[in-house]
């Protein structure tokens, strides 16, 4: 399968094309069946040809059967030169346990896309920091299967189809942190499981000069600076020349006295660039934009904040 790497040595998956088979995998927790099956449908509807096999109902207590059939599931999908991409089904737990089983040198030599979030940050994280991988933050089988309105097509499609840099991703609500402006390629997801992965052998190590996404749901906001605290004590922080924060729903205290978005304001001072906060990928209230992890992204943290997407992210 044609693959080219970044200028940082990161491996550029084949860019998907209509009718291509899509391999489904449920690597995280167990999934509400009407929810996939719309999903099934939504993809299909996208131009493309879903794959999945009865192992995606396997179910073990609040998983998606154990650990080593999920890792399984993902290593026969990977070596499947008929199935051009991997769409996680849900988050939920569970991703990382199937890492033991997947083997870094010999995904290393070869990509695809590969597209999830939340929970599946620890496959996505294996991928990109490990393998030296491109790829995509974005809508799961079960984001697709609650409606076109929860997903953005046009990213979705554009990042994981077309050969050429996207742009300026197009969102109205970001805020800026700290002001200021960078370039470098982004790394990052769901805040909990970039934590949970420190001490490791599958631990976030990003290079220097990073930029860092950061995303969560449903954690406090003294959970959030717990975390913060521990990215900030393995230096993790230290290498990022900027974040971007996605919306961080469901995380303000009940009684609304302190909020997510104040911690993370107050805590990511200490990054030398720009800090936005507000871009609607993973956990957001509004439609899922897909971005790449691995590639070159703008960010200009001003009047006018962006971030830009500035090369291809499949070949």
């Amino acid at each position: 399968m044609r693959a080219e790497r970044t200028d940082l040595g990161m491996l550029k998956p084949r860019g998907l094309r209509h009718g291509d088979r899509i391999g489904l995998l449920a690597l995280a927790s167990a999934f509400d069946r009407p929810l996939f099956d719309a999903g099934v449908i939504e993809l299909e509807k996208l131009g493309f040809e879903p794959v999945f096999d009865e192992r995606v109902f396997d179910r073990s207590r609040y998983l998606a059967g154990d650990a080593e059939s999920r890792g399984l599931a993902f290593k026969t999908a990977w070596e499947d030169p008929d199935i051009a991409g991997i769409m996680a089904v849900r988050g939920g737990y569970g991703s990382s346990q199937i890492l033991p089983f997947l083997s870094q040198k010999e995904l290393s030599e070869t990509a695809k896309v590969v597209v999830g979030c939340s929970d599946i940050t620890s496959v996505l994280t294996f991928l990109s920091i490990s393998c030296g991988l491109v790829c995509f933050h974005g809508p799961m089988v079960t984001t697709l299967g609650r409606g076109a309105e929860f997903y953005d097509e046009s990213t979705l499609l554009a990042q994981v189809m077309n050969p050429v840099s996207y742009g300026i991703m197009n969102c109205d609500e970001l805020a800026v942190f700290q002001r200021g402006s960078t370039r470098g390629p982004l790394f990052g997801g769901t805040l909990t499981q970039l934590t949970a992965s420190l001490g490791t052998p599958f631990r976030f190590d990003p290079p220097e000069g990073y930029v860092l996404l950061l995303d969560e749901i449903g954690e406090r906001p003294y959970r959030i600076d717990r975390m913060l605290t521990q990215l900030s004590q393995a230096g993790v922080l230290e290498k990022a020349s900027g974040v971007i924060c996605s919306e961080f729903p469901e995380c303000d205290e009940p009684t609304g006295e302190v909020t997510a978005r104040s911690v993370l304001e107050d805590l990511l001072r200490q990054v030398r660039g720009p800090v936005l906060y507000g871009l609607p990928t993973g956990h957001t209230v509004h439609p899922m934009l897909t971005v790449p992890l691995g590639i070159n992204v703008v960010v200009r943290g001003s009047d006018s904040p962006q971030v830009v997407v500035d090369e291809a992210a499949v070949v």
